[in-house]
């Protein structure tokens, strides 16, 4: 996920690491074959927006997939 920005005090320290852990194309082709970039979205900076053509890219299917659970779970809690 990404670095907190609300959890620091001091802006110098937040800007200091932000942009440190960014899932680019060049981080996929150290990545393994069969991994896959999972993320709770939103996303801020983390995760290029070339990443999101990959089909190793699940956090799109993820989100997707997060509703309907919920909808699941509503349902259940509910009815």
């Amino acid at each position: 996920t990404r670095i907190q920005k609300e959890r620091f005090t001091d802006e110098a320290a937040y800007q200091a690491v932000k942009g440190v852990y960014r899932i680019d194309n060049r981080v996929l082709g150290l990545m393994r074959k069969q991994a896959i970039v999972m993320h709770p979205l939103p996303r801020v900076d983390e995760i290029a927006q070339e990443v999101d053509a990959v089909p190793r890219a699940a956090y799109f299917r993820q989100a997707r997939n997060g509703l309907f659970v919920r909808m699941a779970l509503l349902d259940k809690v509910l009815a």
